[in-house]
């Protein structure tokens, strides 16, 4: 997330029944979805989409709908008329309204599987926002050093990804931290102690490959068109002996002059391959929702690219965000999706 602050009222929160096993579903946040028999080639170009609100928007009484105006299941919705074949999923340690917390991510990634889409899970390590202006470390871990940090995130990483096998969803892509240019669980591991951030990074990536061996672990950085930002993250990661299995990039162009913004991540994507020896993935893109053309156009152009340089998938942001609610890049309107994803469906 490129340093959006939006803090939704939880008056209904209180009320709310995550489930942390398999056998409980909340008619609010586990609505019936049909269990689709296709399922997408693991590899296979990700169109995705970030959908981590929807839960907290359905206690809220949001509803989605098609061009027909039939209410859809969120991730039914964009799968079926929007061509997205996977779906990204923020994880917060200690949230305080329980949003984003491991029942609530384990109730996602159980509809996004059942629908037969694809799972990224994006650890930020923090119990809130995480991103370049605040990498705040857990307030449970704020007094612990390294040591017990590293042995902290690991069992958080665990606690969740073996909820989600003993409900038989397996993770495709797994973030360790949010936009990490500048490191993250501040002051610890700041990006100005390399030693420290590669450390929670490789803690990260062995905790997750200790569930899940075939899931790819992603280092994830804010503005892919600025290609000094990833030398920096990069290049410190690779002198510290940093594991990871790809480069995540978040990419928000403004609707004037997109096609400049493009043009220099497709350079920046080509260059980081080079230099660094893995594959990139889109992570995050978006758009102002009222250029739902240009966005399209935005997302052709780049989908297009981004297979020419076997970049292996692009995720768009939030796209069901309601604009009255302060976020401003999602791209439906009045419930329904734009033309923004069309590119989407082919």
């Amino acid at each position: 997330m490129r340093n959006i602050r939006i803090f939704f009222a939880a008056a209904v929160a209180a009320s709310m029944a995550f489930t942390s096993g398999c056998t409980q579903e909340s008619p609010i946040t586990n609505p019936p979805v049909d269990h689709s028999e296709t399922e997408i080639e693991r590899g296979t170009f990700a169109k995705g989409a970030d959908v981590s609100w929807v839960t907290e928007l359905e206690a809220k009484g949001y509803k989605f709908y098609n061009a027909d105006g039939n209410q859809m299941e969120l991730m039914k919705l964009l799968r079926d008329e929007c061509g997205v074949n996977s779906i990204r999923l923020r994880v917060w340690v200690n949230p305080t309204e329980g949003w984003n917390n491991i029942d609530d991510v384990v109730v996602k990634a159980r509809r996004a599987n059942s629908l037969g889409l694809r799972v990224m899970l994006d650890f930020h390590f923090s119990d809130t926002w995480a991103d370049p202006g605040q990498q705040a470390i857990p307030a449970a871990w704020a007094d612990m050093d390294l040591a017990a940090v590293k042995v902290a995130m690991a069992a958080h990483v665990g606690d969740l990804l073996n909820k989600l096998s003993a409900c038989g969803v397996e993770p495709e892509w797994v973030q360790i931290g949010n936009e990490t240019r500048t490191g993250m669980m501040w002051p610890l591991g700041k990006l100005d102690n390399g030693s420290n951030f590669t450390e929670m990074v490789n803690a990260g990536y062995d905790a997750v490959k200790a569930v899940f061996p075939d899931a790819l672990v992603i280092v994830h950085c804010d503005q892919g068109d600025t290609g000094w930002l990833y030398n920096n993250l990069f290049g410190t990661l690779k002198a510290q002996g940093a594991r990871y299995d790809m480069i995540g990039m978040s990419l928000y162009p403004d609707a004037s002059n997109w096609s400049t913004t493009v043009a220099s991540c497709v350079s920046n994507i080509s260059t980081v391959k080079t230099a660094y020896g893995k594959p990139v993935m889109i992570c995050e893109v978006g758009m102002d929702y009222k250029e739902a053309a240009a966005c399209n156009a935005m997302l052709t152009q780049l989908k297009a690219r981004c297979i020419e340089l076997d970049v292996k998938g692009i995720f768009y942001w939030e796209p069901e965000a309601p604009a009255e609610l302060g976020y401003k890049k999602g791209c439906f309107v009045d419930g329904a999706p734009t033309e923004a994803l069309d590119c989407f469906k082919d």
